[in-house]
């Protein structure tokens, strides 16, 4: 089978190399891809929010299933346009994607679903909003954007004038959400689905905050580990009684049920789990310690989901731990430098993987950076500490100016 990815990110990275090594591989192509993808797949050029520009590639390349990567694509309807023409497409259409595109929508809709989450009020101006927190106790609070801000537009905080200035910025073109703040642990909970059925993936935990001892502002995610050791016996049952099976039985409802993957961000505090919120793509970087412990095909589980059933689906997965840990630019979540000459890269073996995110090569050939995420270091082994090890190990071998990366990700587990 022939299969089109769409993103440039270490996600559609560890995709393209799980597909690659498929029994039903028969050409990957990567819209637009990366510097690393283009060893193992046919990179094409193009805006992989351009339906138009989609449709041609997927016809150009004869691929039988595209798998969208990020949001965005699934945001602007390019599922739609491609389904329309009689391809079977990974994602939903643009009605289901406000899971993910409008968080507004989306509390409304798990309000619906009568989904645990966290108490919320919503603000479409400033001026409401400088009044309701000037009358209210001073206590921590979360702020979130509520369209699309690659895992950026969240701000935790106590502060009134940092509340406010975050709050200024979205609200000049967004709306915004105010939640109550959590205590707990957060777990990321992928649910494949056919349109009709689901099935949930293996529990995986991302670490939002850039600096090690979770601390620092929010990112897109500073590395992921699968599975998650420790876990209380039953908590995925109650997971999937509380918040997944009721988010499913309103999808199918209001006539959103789709094929894809759905992903829940969920807290779990000491009163029970709750939804922070949904996602409607594999996470970025939960992705790529997810798919090295497949031992199934890829693209069948893909496929499965795509343009066939879940029920014929037997998904296996090995019994070793995956650590991932993000090597980011300078000055990320903020302000970074782009196109960063990469001086080093470590060969990576059965026990370390090294999945890119936008890197490219310019017409010299040398390797540069494409963003503020610019690598996933993932280590894999018999337990936790073994696959951290080498994970670190791994992350401390990739050099560029002012490379980083957090140390602890997925230690807090290890001390249940």
């Amino acid at each position: 089978m022939k299969t089109l990815i769409l993103g440039s990110g270490a996600r559609e990275h560890a995709i393209a190399w799980a597909f690659s090594k498929s029994k039903s591989n028969a050409g990957v192509f990567c819209l637009p891809g990366n510097a690393a993808t283009a060893e193992l797949a046919s990179n094409i050029h193009g805006d992989p929010e351009n339906a138009a520009a989609v449709l041609k590639a997927a016809r150009f390349s004869g691929s039988k299933m595209v798998v969208i990567g990020p949001e965005g694509p699934l945001a602007a309807g390019v599922a739609d346009v491609l389904r329309e023409a009689g391809i079977a497409v990974f994602g939903p259409g643009q009605a289901a994607a406000k899971l993910e595109s409008s968080k507004a929508w989306a509390r409304e809709f798990s309000d619906r679903a009568g989904v645990p989450a966290a108490a919320t009020r919503y603000f479409t101006d400033y001026r409401t909003f400088n009044s309701w927190l000037s009358a209210s106790p001073t206590s921590r609070m979360v702020l979130k954007k509520s369209g699309l801000a690659a895992g950026k537009g969240v701000l935790e905080s106590a502060d009134p004038d940092e509340l406010c200035l975050f709050a200024k910025t979205v609200l000049d073109s967004d709306s915004m959400l105010v939640e109550e703040f959590l205590e707990g642990y957060e777990l990321s909970i992928f649910a494949l689905c056919d349109g009709e059925q689901y099935t949930l993936l293996p529990v995986c935990a991302d670490h939002k905050k850039a600096f090690d001892g979770n601390k620092g502002p929010n990112t897109g995610g500073m590395g992921a580990i699968c599975p998650v050791p420790g876990l209380e016996p039953g908590l995925l049952d109650l997971i999937d009684a509380a918040i997944i099976s009721p988010t499913f039985k309103q999808l199918r409802k209001e006539g959103l049920m789709y094929r894809g993957v759905l992903f829940f961000g969920i807290m779990v505090t000491a009163s029970g789990p709750k939804l922070l919120e949904y996602n409607v793509r594999f996470g970025d970087p939960e992705t790529q310690s997810l798919l090295p412990l497949l031992s199934s095909d890829a693209i069948d589980l893909f496929w499965s989901a795509a343009g066939d059933s879940l029920g014929t689906l037997q998904t296996e997965y090995n019994s070793r731990a995956a650590v991932g840990i993000t090597i980011a630019a300078p000055g990320y979540p903020g302000s970074y430098p782009a196109h960063i000459p990469v001086d080093a890269l470590p060969e990576p073996n059965c026990n370390s993987l090294l999945f890119h995110a936008g890197t490219f090569r310019d017409s010299d050939g040398l390797l540069r950076t494409g963003g503020g995420r610019c690598f996933t270091a993932v280590g894999l082994g018999d337990d936790y500490f073994q696959a951290h090890n080498r994970a670190l190990k791994l992350a401390q071998s990739v050099s560029f100016e002012g490379a980083w990366f957090r140390h602890d990700i997925g230690r807090k587990f290890s001390e249940f």
